[in-house]
């Protein structure tokens, strides 16, 4: 009896996966590799050597088609950097090149931009950007003359989180900006257009008709617009039911099937046409261009098309006379989906989407079997509807686990709860209502009754979400684990018997030795590690001594961006860590480019004390800083000031550190950056120095104080590389090997300046600008030091 029963696989759909993921090797190519390996091993077993074979080649093609196109964004990337500068405000042409977006009350563009001409440069060649406003009337291939605020794409590239370049890769989007004046100059024709304009009117509708509450709703279930208020996009997708609102699968069975069957149903009256054909094969076969259209309609996201591919697979089978197969359905749309997007790998959307019928095909049935032995009617639909939703949730686990820190049990309940209210009711009412304009009374009928069933899934996902009893909290599942996840669940499929569970106790095992690996990295022992963060125009860093406690210094921040650095990096790099407490946390001084990331951070954080100059709280520092102040010692968290600071050196594990600034006190009415709080950390032989935004006038009094003794290897370059820090008196007495200086691409100060640069090359000091290498990591065991940034250590 063997111990391995074949491991057989749709080829189509091994062909397809195997293409899909190679995607993955632009990013972790060891991984890929190892995964790949143990797959062809199993597969070639089972269904020949030449099958494993193609599998490598299907995986090598997808590999070099998604390097290839993030090599090309790269480049253009890059190009647009040098191009456009910090920020500019430009003029030229722009071309509508993707479906429009109503978001925040105003519509996002992504367009082609030509003839562009930015304060008297004139830009050769064509950049695809994103711009927020312009006129509400537009759609694709339309051409307009605009004049926007423009500035490169802000890529946040840290060391601990995955690469985010093939996801931005993926829209090939360059620049961003603010459209401040524009007119139609032409207009586009042909089909897309056209479902732009639908799109548009849907949108008019909607916003007419719909209760304010439900119209974000309404919008994501027709258009595929995310436009939620934080509360409720996070209530969403604690309580796992931001499905209901991502236009899938059962969009398109209630919206194409339904016109399919209602074209097959029409024929059929036609007895000359009924008599000499099928009319159900004639309505298939108009079926597959309406998903293909209503795909687009709805936004033409990654689960969308995925979803309209099978779906049009499906009809294409039974319009050939054919009956269509599932698993080879699916095949085709995730086949054609890397067929598409060579990056598909990276579409979150479209992985979620494939999981969710990958689960329900595999573990769907055995579940829904046991549901039907239950003898109550009613109870026997919960069950059924409970089954559903576990198969899909548990393929889809693993994916949500890197979007989320939480799963929530309550889960489970919420998604019956809402099926009936979403699903059943919401969705059909909601697609109704996009064709019921020409009877006003009926729309504002159906616009009531769906806002009705709306809202109250919104209620179950609010009261699901603050069931934080219910929330279980896992780490993110790192690359290894997936790939040790994936290659033993394809020999568990070919197992029988004991040897099921087997593989199963292999894969927990690994699991978790995995898991410990994880946790030793993301607590090193024995050494001082120094991880400055990549959070824009900001500065944020962890400092882990060698006795395992962590310092967080600064969060980054900026007033005006959407874009929170304690939510976006610092938070995922802590997860990603496997870290729920910052032993000490450091705010310089109370900037918001320091601040206002370090408060989002901290309020989800264990916090063992805080660090801070004080100025803040005597001379009046905004609610976000009073917020955070109290907050901690609401929680009981020691706030210390430099009276506390100065001149008490602290030992941990061996490194020695000094609060070298202000001391003893900060100086009144001095700026802030002035006051910065700075930090000298000796371990072994090794050194590092962190500034804040120090200028010339705080570093004289440092060197005066501390002369020789602020030697280091590595030094933060004070207040982002402006010309008022990082002196040449500073930079001979620390004499570093290593400077950091975080920036962001997008800022328009200046910073770094030219003569910082100069300085720091004329004394043979590395410069590691943040805004050009992304992350950096500085190491040392006290005797040798090790220097990777996100650029090379990738």
């Amino acid at each position: 009896m063997q111990a391995i029963e074949a491991v057989r696989v749709d080829p189509v759909l091994a062909v397809a996966l195997a293409a899909l993921a190679g995607g993955v090797g632009v990013v972790r190519p060891a991984v890929l590799a190892t995964a790949l390996v143990g797959a062809a091993a199993l597969v070639g077993r089972a269904q020949g050597w030449a099958v494993a074979l193609v599998l490598c080649v299907a995986c090598a093609a997808g590999a070099g088609r998604a390097a290839l196109t993030v090599g090309r964004y790269e480049a253009a990337r890059i190009e647009a950097r040098d191009a456009l500068g910090p920020a500019a405000r430009c003029g030229g042409i722009a071309e509508v090149l993707e479906s429009p977006v109503w978001a925040h009350g105003a519509l996002t563009l992504v367009v082609e931009l030509s003839e562009l001409e930015c304060e008297e440069r004139r830009l050769p060649g064509r950049f695809r950007v994103r711009l927020h406003g312009g006129p509400a009337d537009v759609g694709r291939g339309d051409r307009l003359e605009v004049v926007a605020q423009l500035a490169p794409v802000q890529l946040f590239r840290n060391l601990d989180l995955p690469d985010p370049t093939p996801r931005a890769a993926r829209r090939g989007i360059v620049g961003s900006g603010a459209v401040l004046g524009a007119s139609v100059v032409g207009r586009g024709g042909g089909l897309l257009a056209w479902i732009d304009r639908g799109r548009a009117h849907a949108r008019r509708r909607i916003l007419e008709t719909f209760v304010p509450a439900a119209q974000p709703m309404a919008r994501a279930l027709v258009l595929g617009e995310s436009d939620l208020e934080p509360a409720e996009d996070e209530a969403f997708r604690r309580s796992g039911l931001s499905h209901m609102l991502a236009v899938s699968g059962t969009h398109l069975v209630f919206a194409v099937v339904s016109v399919v069957r209602g074209i097959a149903a029409l024929l059929a009256r036609i007895e000359r046409f009924a008599w000499a054909r099928d009319p159900s094969r004639w309505a298939a076969a108009a079926g597959v261009p309406l998903a293909l259209a209503y795909a687009d309609f709805a936004g033409g996201s990654g689960s969308a098309w995925r979803a309209a591919w099978m779906l049009a697979a499906a009809f294409l089978v039974r319009a050939l006379g054919r009956r269509p197969r599932v698993a080879r359905s699916v095949a085709v749309s995730v086949l054609i989906g890397v067929v598409v997007d060579p990056l598909a790998a990276f579409d979150v959307s479209f992985l979620l989407s494939a999981a969710a019928t990958g689960g329900l095909v595999v573990l769907g049935a055995p579940l829904a079997r046991l549901a039907e032995r239950v003898p109550v009617a009613p109870l026997r639909w919960a069950a059924a509807s409970t089954a559903a939703t576990l198969a899909s949730m548990t393929a889809c686990a693993p994916l949500l686990l890197l979007l989320s820190p939480e799963l929530s049990l309550a889960g489970i309940v919420a998604n019956v709860l809402a099926a009936p209210f979403g699903e059943t009711a919401a969705l059909p009412l909601c697609l109704l209502h996009a064709v019921a304009s020409p009877v006003p009374v009926v729309e504002r009928g159906l616009a009531l009754v769906a806002s009705g069933a709306l809202l109250v899934v919104r209620e179950i996902a609010l009261a699901s979400a603050a069931a934080r009893w219910a929330q279980v909290a896992l780490p993110p599942p790192t690359a290894w684990q997936l790939a040790v996840a994936s290659v033993c669940a394809l020999a568990a499929v070919g197992a029988r018997g004991r040897w099921r569970w087997a593989c199963l106790g292999a894969l927990a095992l690994a699991w978790a030795g995995l898991e410990l690996g994880a946790r030793h990295a993301g607590r090193p022992m024995g050494e001082l590690r120094v991880t400055v963060l990549d959070v824009g125009q900001g500065d944020s860093a962890l400092v882990d001594l060698p006795d395992g406690s962590l310092f967080l210094i600064d969060g980054g921040g900026f007033v005006g961006s959407p874009v929170d650095p304690g939510q976006s990096v610092i938070l995922p790099v802590l997860r990603a860590r496997r870290r729920d407490r910052v032993d000490v946390a450091v705010l310089t001084h109370p900037h918001p480019d320091h601040l206002n990331g370090l408060a989002s951070a901290l309020g989800r954080l264990e916090v063992g004390e805080l660090w801070d100059s004080g100025q803040g709280e005597a001379e009046g520092a905004g609610p976000t800083y009073r917020a955070l102040l109290a907050d901690l010692r609401r929680r009981g968290v020691p706030v210390r000031r430099p009276g506390e600071l100065c001149g008490r050196p602290r030992s941990y594990g061996g490194a020695n550190l000094r609060v070298l600034g202000p001391c003893p006190a900060f100086v009144p009415g001095r700026d802030g950056n002035d006051n910065s709080v700075v930090l000298h950390v000796a371990y072994g032989a090794r050194a590092v120095l962190l500034t804040g935004d120090a200028e010339v006038e705080q570093e004289r009094e440092l060197l005066a104080a501390h002369g020789d003794s602020l030697r280091a290897d590595l030094l933060k370059i004070g207040h982002h590389g402006s010309r008022t820090s990082s002196s040449p008196a500073l930079l001979d007495r620390v004499r570093p090997a290593v400077a950091t200086l975080s920036c962001g691409i997008r800022n328009r100060f200046g910073h770094p300046h030219p003569t910082t640069l100069a300085a720091l090359a004329a004394r043979g000091i590395g410069a590691i600008r943040v805004d050009r290498f992304g992350g950096a990591r500085f190491v040392t065991d006290g005797v040798g030091v090790e220097v990777v940034t996100f650029s090379s250590g990738r």
